[in-house]
């Protein structure tokens, strides 16, 4: 399996916007801890119930603990949740099928990442650092940074895919979830 939010051949990535302003009240939050400082996330189980549950079950298990960001593309996103730390890995929990929306991937944005089946999502997840409406309807989205996008932006840059490795990669040093 390697699941990776897909950028079009050619496509540049369009400028940042700031994040959907329509987030519950009650949602319930992610703190992911780089060594740099902790990201708050807002998930969206009014969006993606099923893909919320697994990231807060493997978060609040320790799964994410220690994980690399394996890819990390500069204007687009970026990517971790794979034990494996290349991409190509997953939690040993069965595949997500895909809870899609009409919400739009902007700047902020946390969505799944998949194979080129839709039904593939598992543990992996990324951060979108630019407005990315190529991904809209055709990736989960469940969440939205509300604090700490510094800090997604100053993560180490590379993509495996085009021989540009992340050579130091950052990682998550945890990732847990609270219930309102």
């Amino acid at each position: 399996m390697v699941a990776w939010p897909y950028l079009p051949f050619g496509q540049t990535p369009a400028v940042a916007q700031a994040p959907a302003a329509d987030i519950p009240a009650d949602a319930p939050i992610a703190t992911l801890t780089l060594e740099s400082g902790d990201v708050t996330i807002a998930l969206r189980p009014d969006l993606a119930p099923e893909h919320v549950a697994r990231i807060t079950e493997l978060a609040n298990s320790g799964f994410y603990d220690g994980l690399k960001f394996h890819r990390v593309i500069d204007g687009f996103m970026a990517q971790t949740g794979d034990p494996r730390g290349n991409g190509t890995g997953g939690s040993d929990l069965p595949d997500l099928a895909a809870e899609f929306t009409n919400t739009p991937f902007v700047r902020g944005t946390v969505g799944m990442a998949r194979s080129m089946n839709p039904n593939s999502a598992n543990s992996q997840f990324f951060i979108v650092t630019a407005d990315a409406p190529h991904l809209n309807g055709d990736y989960t989205l469940f969440g939205n940074v509300i604090d700490g996008m510094e800090l997604v932006d100053g993560l180490e840059k590379g993509d495996p895919r085009t021989n540009g490795v992340v050579e130091n990669p950052d990682i998550m040093v945890s990732l847990r979830v609270a219930q309102p």
